[in-house]
This record gives C-alpha cells, structure tokens and sequence, in this order.
C-alpha cells in the first residue's frame, strides 16, 4: 500500500509541474449533473395563468418595487429617460413631492426632485406631472395640484444642475381654477402627440354636479379637457385648431362632459387619449378619444352617468354625445381609476392591452379596443398578485420610457408588471430540503436558488457526503486536484474550498489526498 506521504509527495510534483506549464484545467461549475439539466420541467414551472394568455401573449406577474411613499398616485418617466422614473406623491401632511427612482441601482432617492405645499383637503394635493416634451433640452416640467386654498394650479418648473433636483425657485403659475368644492378636481395633465398641453378637470364636486359644470362651456373649465399650448405664449397660447376658437364655448375646452377624470394617459404609439371617469353612484366609465379627433366632444355627464341616463334636465340629444367605450357598475367597483395602454418590449403578446383598476375593490382589468369594439376582456388582480405585499387602494398607473407599466398603491407602494418569472430549486439549509419557486422568493428567503427551471429531482440540493469529490464524478482523483489549483486562493462558498474555510490551499488537498477513490 502507498504511504500517505509518498502519495502526498507525488501529487505535490504533479502540482507543481501543471502549475508550472500553466495548464488550464476546463473550466468547471461543480454543478454539472444540475446545469447540464435540458428543462423537461415545463410543468413544474407552469404558473396556472394559461387559460387567461391571449394572442400568444406571454405570461406575466407584478413585483413590488418601492415602498415608503406617501400617497402615491403617479409615475412618470421623462422623455426618452431610461434610467429613472419620477413618483408623484399626493401628500404627506400638507407636503406633496415628486420621487426619484433609479431603474438601475433599484434604488429610490432620499432628496425629493421637488416638494410644495399643497391642500390638505379631501381628494386635494399633488396631482399631475408632465415633462416637457423638449424636457432633455430646456428642461421644464408641468404640474396640477390644489394650493392651500383649495384651487386648482397649473404650474411650469425647470430642473437644477442636478438632474435629480428640479429649481424649486423656478415655479411660474399657468392657469389656475376656482374649485366650489374639494373633491373632483380631476388632476391630470400630459402632452400630446401634437404637443400641447392637456388638463383633465373634474367638475368641481359635491355630488350630482349642481352647478351643471360639465356641459356648460361658457366661462367655464371644469368638467372638461383642455388643450393649451404652453410654447406659444404667456402663460399660454390657444391652439388655432381648439374646436371652441370663435365660436360659443372657451378657448381652452378640448372635449366636455367629463364627472371627475382620474388618469388619463396617451397611447404612446397611436396618440389615442383613454380618460377614466368615475361615476357618481351607479357606473364607472372608460372614455376614449382617437388621435385622429378634432375634438369637440361631449362625453355626457351630468345628462348621463357612462350609457344610463342620470338627469336629462335641459340635456342635448344623446345622439349627439361620446358615450364611454367600457361601463362597470357598482356591483363591481365603486371608483374607476384609468390606466396606462402596455407598450413594452418584455412581455410578448401583450403590446396594444389597455389596464385600468378599481379603487375601491382593488380589482386590475385588462382588455383590447379595435377603434369600435372592446374584445379580450379580462380579470387580472389574481394575475398581478405581487411577490411580496398586496395591491390595494388603486391609484394610479405609469410607464417608463421603455413602455412597462407600473402601478401605485395609495397605502405607499409602487409595483411593476413583468414577465412571469421561472421557477427553479431553492435549496433551504444542508439537510437536502428543497422547493420550487422563485428565484426573489428564494433570495428572500435566506435560500440557495440553483437556476431557472431547474428541478429539485436533479438532486441540486442533496447533501454532499462527499465534499473531496470536488466535480462530483463520484470519485476523488487527478480531476479534484486540478479543479483546486485553478481554484487556489480565497474561495469562500466554492465546492473547492473541501473544508469549508473560505480558502482554497493545502489544507483542501490533504483532504482530496486522504479521500483518494471512489466516493
């Protein structure tokens, strides 16, 4: 029988002679019988979303992204921005504030890109933001908020010399609107594709509309879209093409007839403009208005509330109103709030899917619209249950840049919508336990997850009774020894570190050596 120390001294030589000659050993992840798994597992890895997938679309969940806000009810991205998005923060006390989000530090920053006082009241505080759609060149940015005098404020920033900070010195007022009441004060604002300035206006509150707001068009801004253009003049010029222009009605109005629009969003590869407008106590509506519109539009309220007659008194004809393209009723949701249409890159299939929400009931729909019929209608708050946390309290929607949605949580959380991600073996412990999911839930865990669809039958996760046997052929030999001088030096958690020191030295190979054989 060979001496341990005639064997030790040998292979001491052959280390020293393949070290010397530089030799490479192939490179080896000591995970072989794992990785070289060819994923078989289609159906440990089904999520139990298929019979919802439409057109080949993809399957998709949400995760939570941030949480910590106050009232979040807005994201937004600037233009061609795709490193960061911007939160609008309705109110934390009488203090409305815009976030910043780093998309790739996955990092929220501590100093707020703009802060102001707001109103404290009801429905009021920080509502809209808009980029200027020449934002990378002069750098403004529009907002829609409730002063502490409960009006309505329309008002132009510029950022610092810091991209992350906006010159809270810069502000100039834009238009500014008597609010009778502090709730329905719409919010909303965003350019267009033709460039202009557009502003969601509810119809100053109570209940009912009693001052019939909305279908009056003269002096008169609230319940109503407007059109301004914010480049023509000071503090604003009106479009020659506003359908108003010379004729009974104000300038400004855009389309009229609207309750209380609570967001609203352009589609951004067709220009179509979806409104969602909540209803008084019956039925909550999707308004929709193609790009190829003149406007000029009365969308019905208070004569209509979506497609039911609500008070008629001293109405037009209704042939001559744009009823919504969706209505729920109340058996179904209490609150509208309007979403974003997904133009994104990450989920195949889904491209063209408008999403809206309920925020009372928390329920997240989806559907498609072909310009005269909703098709694909679809329930997705199951679909779009998040990694951690739940979406509650539905306030608002978003995108980035890239065209990917987001969705605000008035309880102070942001999520996002992304692909479904793949199961995979997440090793718990060293006893061998082993499940089957995510690999953000594995992480959270304190688990080892092994890769996307990797099964715990590979036996990833057993035990190694055999830690010498460092590639896991089943037997310890040259093989093991050269897998350690590559490996030579710190090391810790690698299968060459035998003994479990953090360090690959001589100490492993006396290991190897004394195990010599099949194991």
């Amino acid at each position: 029988m060979i001496s341990r120390t005639l064997l030790t001294t040998s292979i001491a030589g052959l280390c020293l002679v393949v070290a010397g000659k530089a030799l490479k050993p192939m490179a080896h992840t000591g995970q072989d019988p794992v990785l070289s798994h060819t994923g078989q597992d289609p159906v440990k890895a089904h999520t139990g979303q298929d019979p919802v997938r439409a057109m080949g679309e993809a399957g998709f969940t949400s995760t939570r992204l941030i949480t910590g806000l106050a009232r979040p009810v807005q994201v937004v991205a600037a233009p061609n921005d795709y490193d960061r998005i911007f939160i609008v923060e309705q109110r934390s006390g009488s203090t409305g504030r815009i976030r910043v989000f780093n998309l790739n530090t996955n990092t929220l920053n501590s100093t707020p890109f703009l802060s102001l006082t707001v109103s404290t009241s009801s429905e009021q505080g920080l509502l809209g933001l808009a980029f200027h759609p020449d934002y990378a060149t002069n750098g403004q940015f529009y907002i829609n908020y409730t002063a502490s005098n409960g009006d309505t404020y329309i008002e132009r920033f510029t950022v610092s010399s810091d991209p992350d900070i906006a010159n809270s010195g810069s502000g100039y007022t834009i238009m500014t609107i008597d609010q009778p009441y502090s709730n329905h004060n719409g919010g909303w604002l965003g350019f267009g594709p033709d460039g202009y300035l557009y502003i969601g206006t509810g119809d100053g509150g109570s209940g009912g509309d009693p001052g019939n707001r909305a279908q009056d068009i003269t002096n008169q801004t609230l319940g109503k879209m407007l059109r301004i253009d914010v480049d023509g003049g000071l503090p604003y010029a009106i479009p020659s093409s506003n359908p108003f222009v010379g004729v009974t009605g104000d300038d400004e109005i855009w389309a009229y007839g609207l309750r209380n629009p609570w967001r609203c969003s352009f589609d951004s590869e067709t220009g179509d403009l979806w409104m969602g407008d909540v209803g008084q106590n019956a039925y909550e509506e999707i308004t929709f208005q193609p790009a190829s519109s003149t406007g000029g539009e009365n969308y019905g309220w208070r004569c209509y509330e979506g497609n039911n007659s609500y008070n008629t008194s001293g109405c037009p004809n209704q042939s001559t109103m744009t009823f919504p393209v969706w209505e729920y009723s109340h058996s179904s949701g209490c609150s509208v709030t309007g979403g974003e249409i997904y133009r994104g890159s990450a989920i195949g299939g889904l491209q063209g899917t408008y999403f809206f929400a309920d925020y009372c009931y928390s329920t997240i729909w989806s559907f498609r619209y072909d310009g005269s019929s909703v098709y694909d209608y679809q329930n997705r708050t199951s679909q779009l249950s998040p990694d951690f946390g739940s979406i509650g309290s539905i306030s608002g929607f978003g995108r980035d840049a890239a065209g990917e949605i987001y969705i605000c949580d008035l309880n102070g959380e942001v999520f996002k919508v992304i692909p479904t991600p793949a199961n995979g073996a997440c090793c718990i412990g060293d006893d061998g336990t082993c499940i089957e999911i995510y690999e953000s839930n594995c992480n959270a865990g304190g688990g080892t997850w092994l890769g996307a669809n990797v099964a715990c039958a590979d036996g990833g996760c057993d035990p190694n009774t055999c830690p010498a046997d460092v590639n896991g052929d089943g037997s310890v030999g040259v093989a093991d020894i050269l897998t350690l001088i590559d490996s030579w030096g710190p090391c810790a958690g690698c299968g060459a570190d035998v003994n479990g020191d953090g360090v690959v030295n001589v100490t492993d190979m006396l290991e190897v050596v004394g195990s010599w054989g099949p194991c």
